[in-house]
């Protein structure tokens, strides 16, 4: 399966693998959030798009574009708007992918911003996109929660990309049931609860033992409480850089 990057312009931002790391993640003692398989799962699975170059964006809280103002670290970019301008007024601040995409039948691109990437004053806005026939490409958009200043810095993700197959969706009902109702996963369930309880009591009181393993890594590792192994479970996400299609061979007389 591919999906395909067409170009719009001659040099578009940077497209990466989602990477795991994030700064407020950095900061906690012991990167304890890197426990967290979920959100290090999140920040991965996708593609990224980084800026060319930083600026400064701020907006006054007015409704007119010219409301948002946009400062470009590099005084000799005279005209951002080719990459980031305001557009949709409201203190909405618009990016230009530099990407048309291209999906298999029945896929789409689900776009918004970064996983798990706070940005103070200044909210993502998510997206899904028909790209399995759509002949132009989508904008990104932020938008202010009040007026201020924010950054995005050069080679900071402004939008991240992931491909869902969106129509299947719909063939998902939900239903409400009792724990009750499925007696295994009953008790592995209340094994589990038990556990956790015991584990964080033993932390609580300065344990050695509970000290030194810091963290249960049942769902890390993809084990049951009994060690059992699941096969199927993934901790690291391996997506591929995208490349550049080869020349077509010059065609012969």
């Amino acid at each position: 399966m591919q999906l395909e990057c067409f170009t719009t312009i001659p040099d578009p931002p940077k497209l990466i693998p989602g990477r795991p790391e994030r700064r407020w993640m950095e900061g906690f003692a012991g990167r304890a959030p890197y426990r967290c398989l979920p959100l290090t799962m999140a920040n991965t699975t996708g593609w990224e798009i980084l800026c060319p170059f930083g600026f400064t964006a701020e907006w006054n809280g007015g409704p007119a574009t010219e409301a948002l103002r946009i400062i470009p670290d590099d005084p000799t970019i005279k005209n951002p708007g080719g990459f980031v301008m305001s557009h949709f007024a409201y203190g909405t601040l618009t990016f230009h992918t530099g990407y048309l995409f291209r999906t298999p039948p029945g896929w789409a691109v689900l776009t918004g911003g970064p996983p798990n990437h706070i940005k103070h004053g200044i909210q993502p806005l998510t997206g899904l996109v028909e790209t399995d026939w759509l002949p132009f490409p989508f904008t990104m958009n932020w938008l202010f929660t009040a007026p201020g200043r924010v950054r995005f810095e050069k080679d900071e993700p402004f939008c991240f990309i992931n491909v869902v197959e969106h129509n299947q969706v719909e063939r998902f009902e939900p239903v409400l049931r009792t724990l009750k109702s499925e007696p295994e996963l009953k008790a592995q369930y209340e094994t589990w609860s038990s556990s956790r309880d015991e584990f964080n009591r033993q932390l609580k009181a300065g344990d050695p033992e509970a000290l030194k393993r810091s963290w249960q890594k049942f769902y890390f590792r993809g084990e049951t409480l009994q060690g059992e192994k699941v096969e199927a479970h993934v901790n690291k996400r391996r997506l591929k850089a995208p490349e550049r299609e080869p020349p077509a061979p010059p065609k012969t007389r």
